[in-house]
């Protein structure tokens, strides 16, 4: 049976390498981004390529929409045995003196309420297929304190590293395993909102398809083996 691998934030960036990589091994991606039209052209890459994809558009702060999907994609796939949860958001403006309740409030509502909302959506299927892995896109500011990070999104990393470590502490009952991937910087989109930016560096930094390989690698590892966490950072020159 093909397996089923649900991407959020697939869009750009990691989550396009993703489902770029999880189709090439043969696995049904569902993809889920807020940008419809990017995610179409996604899927027609994906399928040109021999894969098999579908959209599932939707803003992972909608509760509502992203819980119906626990069903909709079980559904369309037949199964849903890999979560990538990894829709994330970071903002300019990051530091105490630089407080603004209203980006700082998006970034937490999207990288822990919105995590948490797909994480609730995941569990039904896979506690009722008694398996699947979750494989959360955390962050080195997830793992170890980060002023350029930011005040707010090393927060909502650092929770959402303890959500991954709270499902393998009530969820291996049902065959749930789930991995926290904290890398340092990664040469995406998000990454060029980050104060002072030089896109030369770029090329020395982490790859968006380093961490989709990476996450293919935990994904199909022997299902009795949990990889609480892993963190990974560019060599330093």
């Amino acid at each position: 049976m093909t397996k089923c691998a649900w991407i959020t934030g697939a869009g750009s960036g990691i989550g396009a390498a993703m489902a770029r990589r999880f189709a090439a091994a043969g696995f049904r991606v569902a993809l889920t981004a807020r940008s419809e039209a990017a995610l179409n052209e996604l899927v027609e890459e994906i399928d040109l390529e021999g894969g098999e994809a579908r959209a599932f558009p939707a803003d992972v702060t909608d509760r509502a929409r992203i819980l119906s999907l626990g069903a909709e994609i079980p559904d369309w796939a037949g199964s849903l045995d890999v979560l990538c949860n990894n829709a994330g958001l970071n903002i300019p403006l990051r530091r105490w003196d630089q407080l603004d309740w209203d980006s700082w409030d998006a970034v937490i509502q999207t990288n822990v309420t919105g995590a948490l909302n797909v994480i609730a959506a995941a569990l039904p299927p896979m506690r009722t297929q008694k398996s699947g892995v979750m494989i959360h896109t955390s962050s080195w500011a997830g793992r170890f304190h980060s002023d350029v990070a930011g005040v707010p999104y090393g927060a909502s990393k650092h929770a959402l590293s303890d959500l991954s470590a709270s499902l393998n502490g009530q969820e291996g009952v049902n065959g749930i395993r789930s991995t926290a991937l904290c890398p340092g910087e990664v040469a995406t989109p998000l990454l060029t909102k980050r104060p002072g930016f030089d896109p030369e560096l770029a090329a020395r930094m982490i790859q968006p398809e380093d961490i989709a390989d990476l996450a293919l690698h935990v994904a199909q590892m022997n299902p009795n083996v949990a990889v609480h966490e892993i963190a990974l950072a560019p060599v330093k020159r």
